[in-house]
């Protein structure tokens, strides 16, 4: 899966889906899509990233806490 880096606009493969999933988890293993070779992979924060149509990630896959306030009713 691609996704966007925020500050630069750069192409990111996302190479753990599993990890861009789990909203327990603050970084993504991935690569920057650059030229014909590829890139050496790297952690990416999932803050900084966007998808390509310029929308955030869902809530679901960054904030752990993202359904307390359905545990409080």
């Amino acid at each position: 899966m691609f996704l966007k880096e925020k500050s630069s606009g750069h192409l990111i493969e996302v190479l753990s889906l599993q990890d861009l999933f789990n909203p327990f988890q603050s970084t993504v293993n991935g690569r920057y899509n650059h030229g014909e070779e590829a890139q050496e992979p790297e952690d990416f924060d999932k803050q900084d990233l966007i998808f390509l149509s310029g929308e955030a990630l869902p809530r679901c896959w960054t904030d752990d806490h993202y359904r307390d306030a359905e545990l409080r009713r």
